[in-house]
């Protein structure tokens, strides 16, 4: 029987930040318990069950098409999923609402709640055509599941005040962490020079706008522009059509593993991190990883000016801040980097120092830690 358990609506492992967010703060809870339940998505070779050491991989794998079904699908194979322990679970650690129901509907245990996003927010962004009485549903469900957590995590400030104002009480900003990487070789297949873009590629990423910048970049002959995305090409089709019309010759790498991605920030001159200014960025808030990882690294950054980003960089001492949305700052901004290039050293310097004193992922594991000593 359990004592603890960690459970999300994402695909575990995988290229995706979530998975190196979810490895990380799960670990903290099964060193903590020796051991538990781990339940997340599945598919592809990933197994349905596998155990590592004391730690239970259960993964939910049934091909349903649409995201709300799938996601009330997931919340009832949870809720199985828990049921046997519901007498021995102390601690239930959840990323979303569908698992935070069913641990509160099944068990006693006290509900940890890491919210890094609103489903009721973000869902607009993947279905347009979403009737608001859905999202008003899904507002009401967050709703629920905050007021009744125990605890509420999130990596920021912004995302603080988003889950305050649908109810949550006791609130507990852990940033994201960074790995500090070594020095790492070169990418047999980099370009010389290169800015590069790591991360999926929703609309709210704001790549089409990188797109167009880098078009106005078009007189630095030997500069390329390098994507190393989370997920697989089909999903980049209406950006390449874009990189198409505008005539900008990007190199694409999809579904790069997340152990390759600190060579392609470490030799890159710039990381851009060209976030847009929609709600789901502004409102909700966000805590890119990519940000992180790429101050981590040393390389120069180049971001969208949003509170969230405001959390960890500022502007001209960590990297250089613009106003999301604009192609012609953001180029601006890149080129000024690339022309300054003692400027962009120190830049990189500051940020990767930054990174080191107060962002690795012990310093996330030892915030979420305190938060568990309250309640445990």
């Amino acid at each position: 029987m359990h004592r603890a358990a960690y459970v999300s609506f994402d695909r575990f492992p995988s290229t995706k930040g979530s998975a190196v967010h979810i490895r990380h703060m799960a670990g903290e809870l099964f060193d903590r318990f020796g051991g538990g339940l781990l339940c997340v998505l599945g598919g592809g070779d990933l197994p349905r069950y596998q155990r590592e050491g004391e730690v239970h991989i259960h993964r939910f794998d049934e091909p349903v098409p649409n995201l709300l079904d799938r996601a009330d699908a997931f919340s009832g194979w949870v809720a199985d999923r828990l049921a046997p322990h519901r007498d021995t679970l102390e601690l239930c650690h959840v990323r979303d609402p569908w698992g935070a129901v069913p641990a509160l509907e099944v068990t006693d245990a006290r509900l940890v709640y890491e919210a890094n996003g609103l489903p009721s927010i973000e869902l607009p962004h993947a279905w347009p055509r979403v009737a608001p009485s859905t999202l008003a549903k899904l507002e009401t469900i967050e709703r629920y599941c905050l007021e009744r957590a125990a605890a509420v995590v999130v990596p920021s400030a912004v995302i603080a005040g988003a889950v305050r104002a649908r109810g949550a009480r006791d609130v507990h900003v852990v940033p994201n962490g960074a790995d500090l990487p070594r020095p790492t070789a070169r990418p047999a297949d980099a370009p010389g020079r290169y800015l590069v873009y790591v991360g999926a590629l929703q609309p709210w990423q704001g790549v089409d706008v990188l797109l167009r910048a880098f078009g106005r970049l078009r007189d630095l002959e030997d500069l390329a522009l390098v994507v190393c995305s989370s997920v697989p090409a089909q999903r980049a089709r209406p950006l390449r059509r874009l990189a198409d019309r505008l005539g900008v010759e990007v190199h694409w790498r999809y579904t790069v593993p997340h152990a390759e991605v600190a060579a392609w920030l470490a030799h890159a001159e710039v990381s851009v991190a060209p976030l847009t200014g929609s709600p789901r960025n502004v409102l909700q808030g966000c805590s890119p990883l990519k940000v992180w990882e790429s101050m981590a690294a040393g390389v120069p950054v180049v971001a969208s000016d949003l509170p969230a980003v405001r959390e960890l960089v500022t502007d001209g001492v960590h990297g250089r801040l613009v106003p999301p949305d604009r192609p012609a700052e953001l180029a601006r901004a890149i080129r000024m980097v690339l022309e300054y290039p003692d400027k962009a050293r120190e830049l990189a310097d500051n940020a990767r120092r930054r990174i080191a004193e107060n962002f690795t992922w012990p310093h996330a594991r030892a915030r979420l830690a305190t938060v568990y000593d309250q309640l445990c």
